[in-house]
Order: structure tokens, then sequence, then C-alpha cells
């Protein structure tokens, strides 16, 4: 049986290393970039730097659009709506009791042109929610109990359903929030600066600053590598301890598989004494019943159990049994011996 434990540990580790090796990276990437103090500014960086682009910058300011979204259950204006309803319900397992399980009817994604403004300028910004560290604020979460008709209720029990109700969640991105944003700034023909996700390199979007968007990355990339050697450590501790206990076991089984041969082969030595001390005796002794086995009363007796030593039952009644017939013992392993 292979160490499922260990083997874990070590992919777990193996895991965690990717991860911190890439927070690292993007710690390193991020403090490269060029950072602009003021939106206005980065016009002049874009017209001086046109022969190195793609220029990778961050900007910060607060969420604004021309055309804001009034949020119909919160109220507020954003510029990213996102809506959900789940329906919840217990569900009738096989084990004859209720589990709690949900299962998504709606989900609706609304979102405008919006910017940064700092007041100095507006700078757009495109494919905020592919962005790393970008996350919606839960603005309302309802959830409304199930009014379903007597006969539909029914229904749904004979099916093993009973219908709990929906839970409406309304997550936004409100107009005013502070954000930082890390990726390509272009201009276009008319002169609007954008910035978007880089071909290569880091997109965040993120309420944190530049600086502690670099702090966390790099506690991420030590926390990670730390738990990668702890991983891997126990991991091989783990591969070791049972490779060690199976090769004692093995070593264990070999010894007394040795030890019985030895004792079937004495055995079978005296019986051969015996029958040659005996051979002068009379004709009741020589025609005396041959060893049979205590199952079938038709072969020889030939299998040697481990561990209790018991020999009294043939190679083909033996592989029907899991406990010898004499003490009871489990049986860990049978050895065939040779009679002559």
């Amino acid at each position: 049986m292979l160490p499922w434990g260990g083997i874990t540990c070590c992919l777990s580790a193996a895991a965690l290393y990717l991860i911190g090796r890439s927070s690292g990276k993007d710690a390193e990437i991020l403090k490269s970039v060029t950072r602009v103090s003021h939106l206005k500014d980065l016009a002049q960086i874009l017209g001086t730097a046109c022969k190195v682009l793609p220029l990778v910058v961050s900007v910060s300011g607060r969420v604004g659009s021309d055309t804001p979204i009034n949020c119909e259950h919160s109220g507020l204006r954003g510029v990213i709506v996102e809506e959900t309803a789940e329906q919840h319900f217990l569900k009738h397992n096989d084990a004859g009791s209720w589990i709690q399980d949900s299962a998504l009817m709606l989900s609706i994604s609304k979102e405008v042109p919006w910017y940064l403004d700092d007041g100095t300028g507006r700078v757009f910004v495109v494919g905020a929610k592919g962005a790393t560290g970008f996350v919606l604020t839960v603005a309302s979460e309802v959830f409304e109990e199930s009014g379903r008709s007597l006969v539909r209720g029914t229904l749904d029990y004979l099916q093993g359903l009973k219908m709990l109700g929906v839970k409406r969640i309304e997550r936004v991105l409100p107009t005013g929030t502070s954000l930082t944003v890390v990726g390509e700034a272009v201009k276009d023909d008319v002169g609007t600066i954008r910035i978007q996700r880089p071909h290569k390199g880091p997109f965040y979007v993120s309420p944190k600053s530049i600086d502690q968007l670099i702090a966390y990355l790099g506690n991420c990339a030590r926390w990670c590598q730390y738990a990668s050697v702890g991983f891997t450590v126990f991991g091989v501790y783990l591969i070791a301890k049972h490779a060690i206990r199976a090769f004692m076991e093995r070593r264990r089984r070999w010894d007394l598989q040795k030890r019985v041969l030895a004792a079937a082969a004495q055995r079978l030595g005296q019986e051969t004494e015996d029958e040659k001390s005996d051979s002068g005796g009379d004709t009741a002794k020589r025609d005396r019943l041959p060893d049979l086995c205590v199952i079938c009363l038709e072969q020889d007796y030939n299998a040697v159990f481990v561990p209790c030593g018991h020999m009294c039952c043939c190679m083909v009644c033996c592989s029907h049994l899991t406990s010898c017939p004499l003490c009871r013992r489990r049986i860990e392993q049978v050895v065939r011996t040779f009679r002559h």
C-alpha cells in the first residue's frame, strides 16, 4: 500500500513552492513598475516612453463613471454590479437523512465604462474583473423563504426535496471607492488613456496601495516557502517511516517462513525415520491411513499456516479459509510443503 499521506504532503509542498515563487516574482515586478503620483502626468509619461511600450504603471484614485448603475436592492450607485439567486433546499440522501444543498438559479453581471479620478485627471480601467485582487463588495444579501403551494410542495417532497427559499446576493463596486491599479497604460487616437491587462506582466486591481501589495506578496512568498519546507520534511518522514515499516514486516515474514519450512523439513525427516524403523512391524502398521486433509479427507495435507505453524489442510481447501481450523488464529500466509 502506498504512503498516501507522505505523497500528499510532498505534492502540497510542490504546490506551495510554485505559489510562493509566483508571488515573489510578482513582488519583484511590482517594485520595478512606474509609479504615477498624479494622473495628469500619465499622458506626459506615455509620450516620453512611447518607444519602450508596453508601459506598466501603478495608478491610484477613486472610482467614477458618467453612467453609473443604480442598484435595485441596496440603493448604491456602482460601476460593476453582480446579482445572483440561489435556491436552498433539503435533499433526502440514501442514508435516510436530510442534507442541505443549493443550486444557482440566476446570475446577472452589469458593467459600465468607469475610470479612476484623483482630482488631477482621469484614467479608464478595462477588464478589471479578470485582475488579481479584484473583489466586489456585498451590498445586499436577502433570504426569501419558499412560499410554494401545497401541491408543489408535495411533489417536491415525493422527489426527495424540501424547498427552503431563495438567497439573493448583490455585489457591487461602488462609485467613490479608492483603488490601486497596476497594468499597461495605453492612449487611443482621441487621447483617452486606459489601463488594461498587459500581454506579459502583472495586472492588479486592489484597494491596497502599491507598497501594501508588495509587502503582502513578499510575506505570502516567504510563508509559502516555509510551509513548503515543512510539508516536504513531514512528507519525507512519513514515506521513510512507511518504507522502514514495510521492510521490517517483510523481513519478519521471511524469517517466519524460513522457520516454518525448517520445522516442516525436520518433521518430514522424523516421519521418514519412523517409517524406516517401523518397516519391520506388523501388517497393520504398514497399512495405516495417510495424513489426510481435515476438510476434504481426500488429499494429503501439504499447507503450513503462517504465523501459527499448523499443517492440517491441503492447498485446495486452505484457499477457502481465513483462520486456522485448529487454533482459530488468522491466516496471514500459506506455505506449501512437499511430502515424500
